[in-house]
Formats: C-alpha cells, sequence, structure tokens
C-alpha cells in the first residue's frame, strides 16, 4: 500500500474536475463525484476497496432503474473514485446520497458529491460530526483534535464492524437459503418437496420453510461464535456450538410443534457457519469449500471421537454406529464433509456448467449421494437391507442415464414411498452442496 504526496493528491483532484466538467458537457445530467474519505498517506487498500465498491453497489441500488446514463470507476494510489452521470433532479440525487452517507457506519467514509448541469455543486443540509469521538460539527477536523493513527485506527474499527454486519447476515442467509433450495428440489425419492411429502406423514413443505426461517439467527451465531473464538484452537469452540446447537432444536420444534425437520442440519450447517467465520477477514471474507470444510473437521473432530468412544447406546445414532459402524453427520463433518467434497460439488458443478436448472442438477445429485453414502436415515427405517436396495435402485437410474428424465426419479419416489425408505442424511449433504457452492459462486 503506496503512500501518496500532497502533490499526487492536488493533480488527482484535477484531473477528476476535469472529467467532471467533460461528463456534463457530453450528457447534460447531474453528475456523482464518489470518493472516500480517508486521512493519512494511505489512500487505499484491500478494505478500502471493499468499503469503496460498497458505496458503487449503493448508488446503483438506490437510483431509479435505467437512470445511470454514464459511469466512470477508477481505483489507483491517490484513491478510490467513481462519476456516475445521473438522468434525474439533482436535488433527488443528493437526498439520496445523503441517506447512504448518514444512515450507515460505512457511509461516515464516502463522499458523495453531486454536481448540478450548471456545475454547481450542492451543498448537505446537515454537517457530520467526528467519527472517533462524536463530537458535532466540524470543530475537530478543524482543530486537528486526533492524529492520524487515531483516526486510521477508528476508520478500520468502523469499516471492519460494518462488514462484519453484513457477512455475518449474508452467511446466514445463504445457510438458510440452502434449506429452502434443498426442500423446494423436487422430485427427490422419499424425501418432502414440492411434489409430495415423501414417507413422512408428519411433514410438508411449509413446515420445512417455517423451520429453516426460524434458523436464521443460529446460524448468524454461529458466525459470531466463530469469529470472536478465532483466536482459540478449533477444538475449543466446540462446546460453544453444541450450546448453542441446543437451543437451536428448541427453536426447530417450536416452530414446527415438535417435529424433527432440521436436526441433522443443524448440527452440521451450525459447524460450516462457525467454520466461516473463524476464517473471516474483512478484506475477503468468503474462502474456498475446502478451507471451511477443513476448519469445520478441526472444530469437531475431538468431540466426536470422544463422541463415539463412549458405549452409550440411547440415540439412534449411536445404536446404529456399533451396529453398523455407521457413523453419519458426526462422521461427515469430521471429514471435512468428504461426500460432499468428492461426490456433490463435482457433479453439481458438472451439471450446472451443462445449463440444467439448478433444480435438475440437485435432483441428480442427491441420486449421487444416495448411490455411495450410507445414510443413516435409511438404516434407521429399512435396516441393512433397505440401504441396499436404495443404493442400488439410485445406481440403476444412473447407470441408464448420467442425466435422468424427471419422470424417473418421480418412479423411484413412489417406490421409496412404498418401502418407507427416507434418504434424509443425504438431503442434508444435498443442502451442504448448495450452502458451499454458493459460496464460491
Amino acid at each position: 500500500m503506496a503512500e501518496v504526496t500532497l502533490s499526487q493528491i492536488l493533480n488527482s483532484r484535477d484531473e477528476r474536475v476535469e472529467r467532471q466538467q467533460k461528463i456534463l458537457k457530453q450528457f447534460k445530467y447531474p453528475i456523482i463525484s464518489f470518493t472516500m474519505n480517508i486521512a493519512g498517506p494511505v489512500k487505499t487498500s484491500p478494505l478500502i476497496e471493499r468499503a469503496f465498491f460498497e458505496g458503487v453497489r449503493l448508488i446503483r441500488e438506490s437510483l431509479q432503474e435505467n437512470s445511470i446514463a454514464h459511469q466512470e470507476i477508477n481505483v489507483n494510489a491517490t484513491g478510490c473514485e467513481a462519476i456516475f452521470s445521473v438522468n434525474d433532479k439533482a436535488s433527488k440525487i443528493k437526498d439520496i446520497c445523503t441517506d447512504i452517507e448518514d444512515n450507515l457506519s460505512v457511509g461516515r467514509f464516502f463522499d458523495m458529491d453531486v454536481i448540478d448541469v450548471d456545475g454547481n455543486k450542492l451543498e448537505r443540509k446537515n454537517v457530520r460530526g467526528c467519527f472517533v469521538c462524536g463530537a458535532p460539527g466540524r470543530n475537530c477536523a478543524a482543530s486537528r483534535a486526533h492524529s492520524v493513527t487515531e483516526l486510521q485506527t477508528a476508520t478500520r474499527e468502523v469499516i471492519e464492524s460494518y462488514f462484519f454486519q453484513v457477512d455475518r447476515k449474508h452467511c446466514a442467509a445463504l445457510a438458510v437459503g440452502s434449506l429452502l433450495d434443498e426442500v423446494h428440489t423436487t422430485p427427490k425419492p422419499g424425501l418432502v418437496d414440492c411434489r409430495n411429502s415423501g414417507s413422512h406423514s408428519d411433514m410438508d413443505i411449509h413446515l420445512f420453510e417455517k423451520s429453516a426461517n426460524a434458523l436464521e439467527t443460529y446460524f448468524a451465531e454461529c458466525f459470531s461464535i466463530g469469529k470472536n473464538t478465532a483466536g482459540l484452537s478449533p477444538g475449543e469452540i466446540f462446546p460453544l456450538l453444541r450450546t448453542a446447537g441446543m437451543k437451536a432444536e428448541k427453536t426447530m420444534y417450536s416452530a414446527t410443534g415438535g417435529v424433527n425437520t432440521h436436526k441433522g442440519i443443524v448440527y452440521s450447517m451450525g459447524i460450516l457457519c462457525a467454520s466461516t467465520g473463524r476464517l473471516w477477514t474483512p478484506e475477503k471474507p468468503f474462502k474456498s469449500a475446502l478451507d471451511i470444510c477443513l476448519e469445520s473437521a478441526r472444530i469437531a473432530q475431538d468431540a466426536i471421537r470422544k463422541d463415539f468412544e463412549n458405549s452409550d447406546t440411547t440415540t439412534a445414532g449411536k445404536k446404529l454406529y456399533f451396529q453398523y459402524g455407521l457413523t453419519g453427520i458426526r462422521g461427515e463433518v469430521a471429514s471435512g464433509f468428504e461426500s460432499v467434497l468428492k461426490i456433490g460439488l463435482p457433479c453439481f458443478k458438472k451439471l450446472m456448467d451443462k445449463n440444467l436448472s439448478q433444480n435438475d442438477a440437485g435432483a441428480i445429485t442427491l441420486l449421487h449421494f444416495i448411490a455411495n453414502v450410507k445414510d443413516t436415515n435409511i438404516y434407521h427405517r429399512g435396516g441393512i437391507e433397505g440401504a441396499k436396495y436404495a443404493a442400488l435402485a439410485a445406481k440403476n437410474i444412473l447407470s441408464c442415464s448420467p442425466e435422468p428424465k424427471k419422470r424417473q426419479i418421480e418412479l423411484l419416489d413412489d417406490d421409496f414411498i412404498g418401502h418407507n425408505l427416507s434418504p434424509g442424511g443425504c438431503a442434508d449433504l444435498l443442502a451442504i452442496t448448495y450452502f458451499l457452492y454458493n459460496f464460491e459462486s
């Protein structure tokens, strides 16, 4: 990050004024000249650039559709700059820009000047106070009450806090969206979808929607736990996640009237959100699917090992472990979601690259999970014979066609319902596939 001189800054300002005049003359509309208000000789960095492009996004979203006649964006050592020629009244544009500057914490570092067609700059109706100490007016700036170091530290803290909230909300929304995408994927053999309730007489799609939406706050909490404990060893945060997960289960049961819609995904998706939080940085918030999965394994491995060493068989999962050696979703997490990384994501990406819809790509990816993953839900309902039957049925369809038609999957759905089979574990893996795919996208 290079330091710049006052001379460079003044030259950049002169060049910007020239471009403003040229654009005003060419398009004959008011313009927005957007720069960042950054103290000190370093005017740009990955974090400052992220804040700048957030401002660009907010301007575009706030203006009327198709009102931007022209735009220029430049990022260089002297700072980030954007100019928009906007087909609207200058006073209205100024109100929009002032709202962005005043209603968001990060907006304190936005300078969104609005220049009318006559070349006059519109002034703000109010004066912004000091972002360091909160003092009103321009007294702090005029008297240089705060050092450059203080200003830079406060700038970073405000921007970082803003993006933490943005990214936490985004992560939780992606998690909920993945659950909703999974339940809406149709057809799915033996599972609740838009076609029917599968092998579940006590569930329907609306119950799953309620359950998924009720878990959004929990997923955000997991992200926060991960971020706030990034200095601890991965295993140390597992007890915190377990406590949060137990509360989330109660939330789920409250939303569904006591029906277990998402217990498995509460566990696995919660750990994924926590992993995302642990790896989070404000400059580059979202890592690769592999990074997130490996961090999830590090968080859960010790606790899962201890769980399986315990000979208690009061839970269905433990009984299946001692009976068949099945590790279920806990084993998936401990492996770093190996089935998702080796089966789900490659299959789903390949189908999406062929321009299949997300629904169809997801339905086919689910068949690959059923064919290759030992699903504890199927074992619980159908035993080892039911599990063999389900896997073979999925393999047979895929062997006939790598992209089976909807009707073929519907017939398998009817068959699974007739045998009371439900690949709920595979459904969770599909939801996780959606989640990781959307992160990488």
